[in-house]
């Protein structure tokens, strides 16, 4: 650890014993806010791994009628039925702040009907894969705001903790040692003081 530079003087000591002061408070603020987001980060983990495993299922289920539906009709007629309608808006976009971290938060607009594919040249499980993955789409999107938001937690985490330990470990001892440096050569310098009082008053006496 760098010793800190330091002049010995009371001035610089009471400037130190604040800014050790303010460095303490700052740190157990700190430390109270990387408590907080570890316990936000530990539940939402345990929410999105229950989503994500409900998500992977509803795709599972579509992504097998789809490949029984190339089976049937045959992989071109699928892929020529899934280009057919009007393209629109799948969600909204917003943000929300959660312990001091911005996050995204995404909203499902409403799913277009199935349309503009002939139901002659398609077989019906397609229209039940793509209703399923029509359904799956609000989840797909609380998923995917889960998993950022838990990305952007875990980046303020890291970066907390970095603060903390600096505060801890390194702006602290520095300060502290800073402060028994001045106190000490204070000390030291008191008892020269006294020292020389003291012959300088024998002198005066033995006059």
């Amino acid at each position: 650890m760098a010793v800190m530079r330091v002049s010995p003087n009371r001035m610089e000591l009471l400037k130190l014993r604040r800014r050790a002061e303010t460095a303490r408070r700052g740190h157990k603020l700190l430390k109270d806010k990387l408590d907080e987001l570890l316990k936000e980060f530990m539940a939402r983990i345990a929410e999105n791994r229950r989503l994500r495993q409900s998500v992977e299922s509803e795709l599972f289920s579509a992504y097998g009628l789809l490949a029984i539906s190339r089976a049937e009709a045959g992989a071109p007629v699928v892929a020529q039925a899934l280009l057919a309608g009007e393209p629109g808006n799948l969600f909204l976009a917003s943000q929300r702040n959660v312990m001091s971290v911005r996050v995204p938060v995404f909203s499902a607009a409403a799913v277009p009907a199935i349309q503009g594919y002939s139901y002659a040249t398609t077989p019906a499980l397609l229209d039940g894969a793509l209703e399923t993955l029509g359904e799956v789409v609000v989840s797909m999107l609380e998923l995917a705001e889960r998993e950022k938001t838990i990305e952007l937690l875990a980046a303020e985490i890291e970066s907390t903790r970095r603060r903390v330990n600096a505060l801890e470990y390194v702006l602290i001892p520095q300060l502290e040692g800073g402060i028994r440096e001045i106190r000490m050569k204070l000390d030291e310098s008191e008892r020269s003081e006294r020292t020389r009082l003291m012959k300088v008053k024998e002198m005066l006496q033995d006059q």
